[in-house]
């Protein structure tokens, strides 16, 4: 991947055949254009489109309320305003969407360094990542009773924050990375200390599924070099899913579900295994794929109302089977039936869903926004 000098475009996931979008982003009245090119091609997220995106985010990370805390309460003495148990992480409905709120304001930044929002987004970060505020973080994890606390989805999100400072060579940004060090080692830890002990896999659509949890550990464990968290995650994921195959996929998706259990799971196994070992792995696990099947995997799910908080959970998955199916494509053969397949649905989700990100109402539009841009910027091989 590569970022144009000339114009600032990102260029990003390919699809094999051509779709233009636009998505209206309805809290400013403007209108964004992306366009998804051809297997020769490339995907492009213009400066135009990351600044809506922006918007959508810095309205979220401030918004406290409405709030959906997962605190589990010890005592009286516990019940305490959002800001107050997270003050980096309070915003955006919950922890999670907060923390990949700022994820994407990060990569937002870094990929336009000029973008219109970008001194508001350096005045949030610096007022929500200091090393006060990051420590009091770190040491929410500590309670007893926040030991299952945002496991697996946070925790994978917020190491895929820490990965993108980490990648980001700018002074400030190093600066916040020192200050989020701590609570980034407090999660390594977790998952050193978890996953050894959790002897089967969680295959579910929603924030428990353990393949989507180990496949961001993934990531950040390639790009800062630690070899223990990249040992387990490939040891786990074999261990999980090694023997896999023939997957019902058929029976996806679940009414709320913002992943895939059988995409989820071949796109982290794309990940830990190589290349030949994978294609023969894949060819096991989903043989329909070669002609386009189980048609219920490949069809874009259907959201009926987008002001329903699970519901709206259904654009989500469009978008990160898209995003799956983009990284399982780019580990098979070129002359792989499959692929041409994976490629086509991958364009048909992410039309369905693109359109769909700023929606108007709070349930869809305080995390959408981060699944959309990680769509349009990450690497295939993610």
């Amino acid at each position: 991947m590569r970022r144009s000098d000339v114009d600032g475009r990102w260029f990003g996931p390919v699809f094999i055949i051509p779709v233009f979008l636009v998505f209206s982003m309805t809290t400013q009245h403007s209108s964004v254009a992306t366009a998804f090119g051809p297997a020769t091609g490339a995907s492009i997220l213009t400066r135009e489109t990351a600044s809506a995106l922006a918007r959508l985010a810095l309205k979220g990370v401030r918004k406290e309320y409405p709030n959906k805390p997962e605190h589990v309460l010890a005592g009286p003495h516990d019940i305490k305003a959002p800001r107050t148990l997270h003050p980096a992480f309070y915003g955006s409905y919950d922890w999670h969407s907060c923390v990949h709120g700022h994820w994407m304001l990060a990569r937002l930044l870094r990929l336009f360094p000029a973008l219109p929002e970008a001194k508001e987004i350096r005045t949030v970060f610096a007022s929500h990542l200091t090393a006060e505020n990051l420590k009091a973080e770190a040491e929410y994890f500590a309670r007893p009773e926040a030991k299952s606390f945002e496991r697996p989805y946070g925790w994978a999100w917020l190491l895929k924050l820490a990965e993108e400072f980490h990648n980001w060579d700018d002074a400030e940004a190093r600066a916040w990375s020192k200050n989020l060090r701590p609570l980034t080692e407090v999660i390594v830890t977790r998952y050193l200390d978890y996953f050894p002990k959790q002897i089967y896999p969680i295959r579910t659509g929603v924030h428990a599924n353990t393949a989507f949890g180990l496949s961001f550990a993934h990531d950040y464990a390639r790009a800062v070099g630690h070899q223990k968290l990249l040992e387990l995650v490939g040891e786990q994921a074999k261990s999980y899913f090694g023997h896999d195959c023939d997957v019902p996929a058929a029976w996806e998706p679940g009414g709320a579900d913002f992943f895939s259990p059988a995409l989820t799971e071949a796109d982290l196994m794309q990940r830990v295994l190589p290349r030949d070992e994978f294609r023969t792995w894949f060819a096991k696990f989903l043989p329909g794929a070669s002609k386009g099947e189980p048609t219920a995997l490949f069809t874009p799910a259907t959201v009926t109302d987008r002001s329903d908080p699970q519901l709206v959970h259904l654009d989500g998955l469009n978008l990160s089977r898209a995003w799956c199916m983009r990284g399982i494509a780019a580990a098979l053969p070129a002359d792989d039936p499959a692929r041409k397949h994976l490629l086509e649905a991958a364009a048909r989700h992410a039309e369905a869903a693109l359109g769909h990100v700023a929606s108007g109402d709070y349930a869809g539009e305080h995390w959408l926004a981060s699944f959309a841009l990680y769509l349009l910027s990450a690497p295939a091989n993610q």
